[in-house]
């Protein structure tokens, strides 16, 4: 949840080349390499990410529980922060994603065990992948400048990540689906204000681009997943 380097849309003159999509969003040749990169280093940190969280699935690994995720979530982040422009970054980032698909191995393994848990798992994947392709075709098209969200949805996560402490500690089911719900809107908003960031030219790093879609999705998935889940195991 990256907000630095915001800045307002501005369309004065300029000798760099441009390129207009079918929206009529105007893409300079810089914005699309960075764009073209991100989307590729995502692709192999998705994948990699992926085939973590189905080993440690498949192995039965123990969940790392709150206070060691929640370490080696920050302290990893900010290794990717304090390495993003050097060629530690690479291995920094894909620390950070494996360590997230190991975190999502218990989660897959608990939703399995439960009536109708591999569709459920399908039905979130599916709408993840949906809502990605749909903020991101938005961000590249239109014209509007939505770097106003940046404080909004900053802010939100803060708050949604300590109410959801909050539900841990209280066990509380019903809060936990709030937060789930909460978060699931969030991430979906960040997707959106990220990729813009990118075809802006706010965001020039694609290491930390690709960090910063790439946790928007990770919340998406498990927020969906815990509403379709705890959802579906209250009915």
């Amino acid at each position: 949840m990256n907000t630095d380097n915001v800045r307002p849309r501005t369309w004065a003159p300029s000798a760099t080349p441009m390129v207009t999509t079918q929206g009529g969003a105007r893409i300079d040749t810089q914005a699309r390499k960075v764009l073209r990169n991100t989307h590729a280093l995502l692709s192999l940190t998705l994948l990699f990410s992926a085939g973590v969280a189905a080993l440690s699935a498949t192995q039965g690994w123990p969940a790392p529980g709150l206070i060691l995720t929640l370490v080696g979530y920050f302290g990893l982040l900010f290794a990717v922060y304090k390495l993003r422009n050097s060629g530690w970054g690479l291995p920094a980032v894909f620390a950070l994603t494996g360590f997230m698909g190991y975190t999502l191995g218990p989660v897959l393994s608990q939703t399995l065990s439960l009536p109708g848990g591999a569709q459920t798992i399908t039905l979130a994947l599916t709408a993840t992948g949906a809502t990605f392709l749909a903020m991101s075709a938005w961000a590249t098209t239109t014209k509007r400048d939505f770097s106003f969200l940046g404080g909004f949805l900053f802010a939100g996560m803060v708050v949604a990540l300590l109410v959801g402490l909050a539900a841990v500690f209280m066990e509380s089911t019903a809060l936990s689906l709030a937060v789930s719900a909460l978060v699931a809107l969030l991430s979906a908003g960040l997707i959106l204000f990220e990729t813009q960031q990118i075809v802006q030219g706010g965001q020039t790093n694609y290491v930390m681009a690709t960090v910063n879609l790439y946790v928007s999705l990770f919340n998406l998935f498990t927020s969906l997943l815990s509403l379709l889940g705890l959802g579906g195991q209250n009915e």
